[in-house]
């Protein structure tokens, strides 16, 4: 009886024991599970605050970044380029600059940046062309493009040796691209010209005998009398022609605000000396000054009447020193 009793309690203590252990295990594994789901939750909650913080700042960097301004340009020859770029990247926005492959003369590329499908190119100033199309009035060879040396033939040495004065000066013929502006300020000074549509109809017009010089910028001289070979040909070394005619970045009237990021730039090139920096150096002045011997040449000045009043002359910062030299007596 007592090991009946016994055996019964035995029983009762196991099965209470094995419902008790249920009980736990089962609070256990819904517990585990609670922690599990918010851990889930949490991990869900996470991720979905980093993908929004994610989306929201790639907004952001486009709002902030957006894509560069694309713009248009005939400019080839390496310092405008470079210059162009140079003050475009100290404007403050982001462009990307396309060079036009196609070449044009002065007429065509002011009938393209009116339609629109040109932004920038350069070129001499003048009155007509100011009024045309936007000019940014800084000159961009610090006033060199106006002090011309000459290309004549190696036969004339001696005439243009013998030339003392502006008088003397007009005797001889000069040759000129009929859409440059220099062909009207030489007019305009009453020096006889010839001109022709296509520069490069000018060398072989000029040893045949048709004018007697071709004047061209100190800076350029040399570089187009090398494209250009001709053992006729030569550079004058006694006379040196100086007018005033700043080489201006022309924007399209479509483009105001290129306009006036291309001038934000290049001041701030000025202010702070880069722009003279980079002028050095890239078309070497020194070296310029020292093979053009300005001071020993018979300067003969000519009046720039289509000069516009707006043009910066009194800004002493942006031209070179070479308009108030004597010359050689």
């Amino acid at each position: 009886m007592v090991i009946h009793i016994a055996t019964l309690l035995g029983s009762v203590v196991t099965t209470l024991a094995k419902r008790l252990l249920m009980l736990i295990l089962g609070f256990w594994a819904n517990a585990m599970v609670c922690a599990f789901s918010f851990i889930a939750i949490a991990a869900v909650a996470s991720a979905s605050f980093m993908l929004a913080n994610a989306a929201y700042a790639a907004g952001t960097s486009s709002a902030s970044n957006p894509a560069p301004i694309k713009i248009v340009t005939t400019i080839q020859q390496q310092w405008q380029f470079n210059l162009l770029k140079e003050a475009l990247r100290r404007s403050g926005q982001s462009y990307q600059v396309e060079q036009m492959s196609t070449q044009m003369n002065q007429k065509r590329k002011v009938e393209e940046a009116l339609a629109g499908t040109v932004d920038v190119f350069w070129s001499m100033t003048s009155k007509e062309l100011e009024e045309t199309v936007l000019p940014v009035r800084i000159p961009l060879f610090k006033g060199l493009l106006g002090n011309r040396l000459l290309i004549i033939r190696k036969t004339d040495e001696a005439r243009f040796a013998n030339v003392k004065t502006l008088a003397d000066f007009k005797q001889l013929k000069a040759g000129q691209n009929r859409y440059w502006p220099d062909a009207s300020i030489l007019e305009a000074n009453g020096l006889p010209v010839v001109t022709s549509y296509q520069y490069t109809n000018l060398y072989p017009m000029l040893e045949g005998g048709r004018f007697d010089y071709l004047a061209l910028g100190a800076q350029e001289i040399g570089d187009e009398l090398a494209s250009h070979p001709d053992p006729a040909l030569k550079i004058d070394t006694h006379i040196l022609l100086q007018y005033r005619s700043p080489a201006y970045f022309f924007v399209s009237p479509k483009r105001p605000e290129l306009a006036a990021a291309i001038l934000a730039g290049l001041e701030n090139m000025i202010s702070d000396g880069s722009f003279d920096e980079m002028f050095n150096r890239e078309l070497k002045i020194d070296k310029l000054y020292r093979d053009a011997q300005f001071e020993q040449r018979v300067i003969i000045r000519l009046d720039t009447p289509d000069l516009s009043p707006l043009t910066p002359i009194e800004r002493q910062e942006l031209w070179l020193d070479l308009f108030s030299m004597q010359g050689a007596k």
